[in-house]
């Protein structure tokens, strides 16, 4: 759905007194195109009352109008993304807190890809995953954002700069974020610092699959849950697959070498070959029946688990919160062969300029600000520079969320419903233990042309 809000024109109070300067120009004018009077206007002390007067109500009626001529349009930022970070809640927060207009405009990730890399007119700022990276900064739609106007930069943590929490965390295969951070002289994006970046790093998390206890058996995370169940005939007919070709699809490798189906040379850059054979091996699972459905968003995601079509399916961390809430016990897995990490970009647009690109800078550091990592830390996600927004959760919430404690009282997610029970741990662990373990990131491969056209034709078969 498309947000959408009306473009507002303040018209400030008029002042109470005008400035010297405009008074003695309004009078000055006013006395050169007033006619001399004859008769009993013509008496001195009569005349200069009346000029005195005409000056005055002159000024008066300038002093009504001139805020209204003066007054400036509110400034609205368009915001183009997906459904994860383009929410009603955070809209109305910036727009309260930074006075500006804001429209939203979230799409499905392959359709708000190809929209921004042909469009760069079409938005200001760009929020979805260090995937899409490489093919905005190669088709010329982002420009590049200067570090020193970021207010919070000395604040974010080492996963973005170096691609580690610890000395010890696995990076992950595919394009882990700091690959693709910096601006480099040649005009490439690399890992060695500079005073450009590509991206505002913000929110990010790791990603697995969910599975309903009622029907599967609770298994142990780190040690018997596996990418594996995905793809295990025990649940033929009722499991379902995230939409998205560079998502969907290092679901389904991890599936199949984890059910040693095929071995993958390097997970993060998948040959044709490998393609070939790993799209064979789903052809033939569809063809069986092994899959349900395909979900485009969270909240299908969520409709798919709560009727019981499925029983196990790719699935983000909201969509868990949220049928926990309703207590349906969905368990967020955390595989023995690691997680699919992500990690939020925003991004400039090249053809804002002026006004909204200061709106543009101020939005990106009201993210890190703060209230906004709070607030998306009740859906199971991270924000860059935790600890500002430390402050604003509970001490159970950042235990619970960030600590991986349990937790001893019911907390409520961004809805306001309670999203998890007391007595629970958040499965995989802390922050820091939960991202030591990411097996890939989300990545657009060289072969990614190719990977769309395999992936529709999986989908559509």
């Amino acid at each position: 759905m498309k947000l959408t809000t009306n473009e507002e024109c303040i018209c400030p109070s008029p002042p109470k007194t005008m400035p010297n300067q405009l008074l003695q120009e309004k009078s000055h004018r006013k006395g050169h195109q007033s006619k001399p009077n004859t008769g009993s206007s013509s008496n001195p002390t009569r005349r200069q009352w009346l000029k005195t007067t005409s000056s005055s109500l002159a000024c008066a009626a300038v002093a009504l109008k001139a805020p209204y001529v003066i007054a400036k349009k509110t400034v609205t930022l368009r915001v183009m993304g997906t459904h994860v970070t383009l929410q009603e809640a955070l809209r109305q927060r910036a727009m309260k807190d930074l006075g500006i207009n804001i429209v939203y405009e979230p799409k499905g990730s392959a359709a708000v890809l190809q929209k921004a890399s042909m469009q760069p007119e079409s938005f200001d700022l760009y929020e979805q995953w260090s995937n899409s990276i490489d093919i905005l900064w190669n088709s010329g739609s982002i420009a590049p954002i200067e570090k020193e106007r970021l207010t919070y930069w000395p604040e974010i943590n080492a996963l973005t700069k170096t691609g580690r929490l610890n000395p010890k965390a696995k990076i992950g295969a595919g394009d882990a974020p700091y690959k693709l951070l910096y601006v480099q002289p040649s005009g490439d994006l690399g890992s060695t610092p500079s005073n450009q970046i590509s991206f505002l790093p913000y929110v990010h998390n790791v990603d697995s699959f969910g599975y309903n206890t009622a029907v599967i058996p609770k298994g142990i995370p780190y040690v018997t849950e596996s990418w594996g169940w995905l793809l295990d005939p025990k649940y033929r007919g009722k499991v379902a697959v995230v939409n998205a070709p560079t998502i969907g699809l290092f679901d389904m490798a991890l599936a199949a070498q984890a059910q040693r189906l095929m071995v993958i040379n390097d997970i993060g850059n998948i040959s044709k070959p490998e393609l070939d054979e790993l799209f064979h091996i789903l052809a033939q699972k569809k063809q069986e029946g092994h899959f349900s459905g395909y979900w485009n968003s969270v909240p299908e995601s969520i409709e798919f688990m709560k009727t019981g079509r499925v029983v196990i399916e790719s699935m983000f961390s909201p969509a868990v919160a949220s049928l926990n809430g309703q207590d349906i016990p969905v368990v967020y897995a955390a595989p023995k062969e690691g997680y699919r990490g992500w990690h939020g970009v925003m991004c400039l647009s090249s053809s804002t300029t002026g006004a909204t690109k200061e709106a543009a800078y101020d939005y990106m550091n009201w993210w890190l600000s703060g209230w906004p990592g709070a607030f998306i830390a009740r859906q199971g996600y991270y924000i860059s520079n935790p600890e500002r927004s430390r402050e604003l959760l509970s001490e159970e919430e950042w235990n619970y969320w960030y600590a991986g404690k349990e937790t001893t009282m019911p907390l409520k997610g961004t809805d306001g419903k309670i999203s998890v029970q007391a007595g629970h741990t958040r499965t995989g662990g802390s922050y820091e233990k939960r991202f030591s373990n990411v097996a890939v990131w989300n990545t657009v491969m060289p072969t990614y042309d190719y990977t769309l056209q395999k992936w529709y034709e999986f989908i559509s078969s």
